[in-house]
């Protein structure tokens, strides 16, 4: 415990200064940024580079599987499925019901993540099936399986209900699967955000081979 605020460790500064001279002659990088520093919250690779350069070089590694969320009530941790989308690559995210929802949570990310909305469950159940992509939930109702010993497609959308009340009828039944991520507490449900992480980092084990995995920070 630091008794004394004068003692206190210094707060990391995010980012980089000025980029020194000369500067590099690339289109990707940002002269305002070259210029003035670079304090966003991104990964090295990407410093000094413009918004369209990141999201061209994200759209090229891009992973194969969506992510989908029902939000009828406002759910306030569809800004964290969507941050989390960003940081595992997902494919898309795509907003199911409400197009409105509370950004505060992504951090910013949604910048960097293409996000599609659809008006209604059956709106999105026919787009997957247009593009040929089995639906997977999400919930830990009866007639759900385990998470754990599920082999998710490599090519599919996770689908997520709200906070509490889980994914509606109509989503169970636009399901291929339900999978449900095991808890051993005393609470029902878990944070729909933790939900999300868990099964994006389910589909990354299973199908992101150990020597394709990034460096820390890339």
């Amino acid at each position: 415990m630091i008794d004394d605020p004068d003692e206190a460790p210094a707060e990391r500064e995010v980012g980089v200064g000025p980029h020194p001279l000369p500067w590099p002659d690339d289109p990707r990088y940002d002269r305002v940024l070259l210029a003035e520093g670079d304090r966003r919250n991104v990964v090295d690779r990407y410093r000094y580079w413009t918004h369209d350069a990141i999201v061209a070089d994200l759209d090229t590694r891009r992973h194969e599987f969506h992510v989908a969320v029902e939000n009828w009530q406002h759910d306030f941790n569809i800004g964290s499925v969507v941050r989390t989308a960003n940081a595992f690559l997902a494919k898309e995210v795509h907003i199911v019901g409400r197009r409105r929802w509370n950004r505060r949570g992504a951090m910013v990310t949604d910048r960097y993540q293409h996000v599609r909305h659809h008006d209604s469950v059956a709106a999105f159940a026919a787009w997957a099936e247009s593009e040929g992509l089995p639906v997977i939930g999400i919930d830990n109702l009866p007639g759900a399986v385990p998470l754990e010993t599920t082999k998710l497609p490599r090519r599919c959308v996770l689908l997520f209900g709200q906070e509490g009340p889980g994914l509606t009828e109509e989503a169970w039944e636009a399901s291929e699967a339900v999978c449900s991520i095991a808890q051993f507490g005393s609470t029902r449900s878990m944070n729909a955000g933790a939900a999300a992480a868990i099964a994006m980092h389910t589909w990354i084990v299973q199908h992101v081979p150990a020597d394709q995995l990034p460096p820390t920070g890339e």
